[in-house]
C-alpha cells in the first residue's frame, strides 16, 4: 500500500509512460543507433564512475556478473570484446583479470571517461574504439576469445544486427555473454516503475518498454546467428536490503552464455 500510495505522486501523467503490452514491438528505424540514447547516456557521462551516482546500480552488479562470466570462460589471457562498454565499468574490470580487452561503443562522452579512467586508474591492457559492433566485424571476422554485451541490447534499434555481429567477431568455440531485460507486465514494474520512478535507482526514461526483449526472442537471435545457448541466468534486488543476486529467474533482468562451435566457418 505504501509503494503505491507513493507511487502516485512519484509519476507523471500515464501517457508519458504508460506502455502497450505487445508480443512483437516493430522498429522502424534502419539505422542501428538510437540518437536519443547516445544523448541520454552522453549527458550522464561524467558521473559513469561515481559509485554514488546514476551508475551506481552496474557498479553494484559488476562483480557478479564478471564472476559469473569468468567461472564459464576464465578471461585471464583472453582477448576481449565489450560492445556496448559505456563508461568502461566491466571493460576495466576485465582487464584487470588478466584480459586484453577492447571497449567499443559510439557516445563519444562515456567512450572518453573510459579511457580517462584506465589513465588515472593505470588500468593495464584496455583500449576504446567509437566503432559499431556491425563495422567492427567487418574489420575483424573471429578476432575475439570472448565478446560482452551487457546492458545494450535494450537501447538499440535492431538487437538481431547486435546479436549477428557478436558471433562473427568472436572465434569458434568462443564465448558470447549477452544480458538484457525481459519484456512482460512484471518487468515494467520492476525495471521501469519501480526502479526508475519509485526507488530513483536509475534516471526516469532509462528503458523504453517496447525495446525490452523476452528471452525467447533472444534465444531466437543466437540461433539464427549460430551461437549456442550454454547458460541462462536472472539478476534480482531486494529493494530493502539494497543487494543484488543471481538467480534461475529471468522475469526482469537476465543473462545469456552462448559459444560459437568449434566447427564454425566464420
Amino acid at each position: 500500500m505504501l509503494l503505491w500510495a507513493g507511487l502516485a505522486h512519484a509519476l507523471p501523467e500515464a501517457s508519458e509512460w504508460l506502455p502497450c503490452f505487445v508480443d512483437n514491438p516493430v522498429m522502424t528505424t534502419t539505422l542501428n543507433v538510437d540518437p536519443a540514447e547516445l544523448a541520454k547516456f552522453s549527458d550522464l557521462a561524467h558521473r559513469w564512475w561515481d559509485k554514488d551516482s546514476e551508475f551506481r546500480p552496474l557498479h553494484q552488479i559488476n562483480p557478479l556478473r564478471l564472476d559469473w562470466l569468468n567461472g564459464l570462460c576464465p578471461v585471464q589471457g583472453k582477448r576481449v570484446l565489450d560492445v556496448g562498454c559505456g563508461g568502461g565499468i566491466l571493460a576495466d574490470a576485465m582487464a584487470r583479470r588478466g584480459a586484453e580487452v577492447l571497449g567499443v561503443d559510439l557516445a563519444t562522452k562515456p567512450l572518453k571517461v573510459a579511457q580517462l579512467h584506465a589513465l588515472e586508474a593505470q588500468t593495464p591492457n584496455v583500449q576504446y574504439r567509437e566503432v559499431s559492433a556491425e563495422a567492427l566485424a567487418a574489420e575483424q571476422p573471429s578476432g575475439f576469445d570472448v565478446v560482452t554485451c551487457m546492458e545494450m541490447l535494450e537501447h538499440v534499434p535492431d538487437p538481431s544486427s547486435i546479436v549477428r555481429a557478436c558471433a562473427t567477431l568472436v572465434k569458434p568455440g568462443g564465448w558470447v555473454f549477452f544480458s538484457t531485460i525481459n519484456r512482460n507486465p512484471k518487468s515494467f514494474l520492476f525495471a521501469i516503475v519501480g526502479a526508475e520512478y519509485v526507488l530513483n535507482l536509475l534516471p526516469r526514461g532509462t528503458h523504453e518498454y517496447a525495446k525490452m526483449i523476452q528471452p525467447s526472442e533472444l534465444a531466437a537471435h543466437c540461433r539464427a546467428a549460430g551461437l549456442d545457448l550454454r547458460d541462462t541466468r536472472g539478476m534480482e534486488y531486494n529493494p530493502i536490503t539494497k543487494r543484488y543476486w543471481m538467480s534461475g529467474d529471468t522475469s526482469v533482468n537476465y543473462l545469456f552464455a552462448t559459444q560459437k562451435p568449434v566447427d564454425a566457418t566464420t
